[in-house]
């Protein structure tokens, strides 16, 4: 086991794990850490815990320090030069007349690099731009290209729902998402409708296929469990005939025998010998 602290460096951002050390700390203080970028300053979001080694990515970058009044100044600095710096990123990309969007601008904390993160439909040569925005900013510059969903989690807005998307607001890591996740929330195949406002499917359709799949297996236990189940009581049991008085009993088996006895002579032919008998001749008369 290993004592790790959960670190964010932007809002609804990917959270990293660090050693603590000995700093006491809790969910919502700022520190300062050291990353591959160098030392960048993130507020914990998961108080310290143990988790496996095998969880962790090794090797294990240390806490610094808390972060000081100091650091938090620095930081609200670099967010006024990332406004200026973003409009001459606008300005360079259009004097080069490059085919790419550019969607915001980083300072790293100890302002030994800037980032531009930038859209386009395919690879751009942006290496004049990089010496030309060197020469303005006199550090090292970076341009790195992200994708439409990234570039809606930067921005934010409201999604189809009307609330706050989900990128922005609580979602640290993009999943993949299927049409087939639509269908089985039976839900409109229409684009218009299961589309997000970077235009590819909505990453609700994601973590709420779970609740569909649950609910979808329970409704099926339950119909299972009746079909196999005992019959309920008022269905199944038979009412008894109520026992009539033995007079009534006999008076009817009674009018049932005569009725029978009735039909019976009815239903029966009567044989008569025939009335037109042979006569007798004269010669037998005669005879006799």
């Amino acid at each position: 086991m290993v004592k790790v602290v959960g670190v964010r460096f932007k809002h609804a951002g990917k959270i990293y794990y660090f050693d603590p050390g000995d700093i006491q700390l809790t969910s919502g203080d700022a520190v300062i850490v050291e990353t591959v970028r160098g030392v960048e300053y993130g507020d914990v979001v998961v108080p310290p815990k143990e988790i496996e080694e095998s969880d962790v990515v090794q090797p294990l970058k240390q806490v610094l320090r808390r972060a000081t009044e100091a650091d938090t100044q620095t930081m609200q600095d670099n967010a006024a030069k990332e406004t200026s710096a973003f409009q001459i990123g606008l300005e360079k990309i259009e004097k080069h007349g490059l085919p790419m969007k550019l969607v915001d601008v980083e300072y790293t904390f100890d302002n030994s690099k800037v980032i531009f993160y930038f859209t386009a439909d395919g690879r751009v040569d942006f290496r004049e731009l990089v010496k030309d925005l060197a020469s303005v900013f006199r550090t090292r510059i970076e341009l790195r290209q992200i994708g439409v969903r990234d570039q809606a989690k930067m921005l934010g807005g409201l999604g189809p729902c009307g609330r706050s998307m989900c990128c922005a607001t609580f979602l640290g890591d993009f999943e993949p998402v299927s049409i087939k996740m639509a269908k089985e929330q039976n839900l409109s195949l229409n684009p218009s409708k299961i589309s997000g406002i970077c235009g590819r499917l909505m990453c609700c359709l994601k973590f709420e296929t779970e609740v569909y799949k649950a609910e979808k297996e329970s409704r099926m236990e339950e119909a299972h469990g009746k079909t196999d189940g005992e019959p309920e009581s008022k269905e199944s049991a038979v009412k008894p005939q109520a026992e009539k008085p033995a007079e009534d009993t006999n008076e009817r088996k009674r009018a049932d025998q005569k009725e029978a006895a009735k039909s019976n002579r009815s239903r029966k032919r009567r044989y008569r010998r025939p009335r037109n008998r042979p006569r007798k001749t004269e010669r037998s008369r005669g005879k006799q």
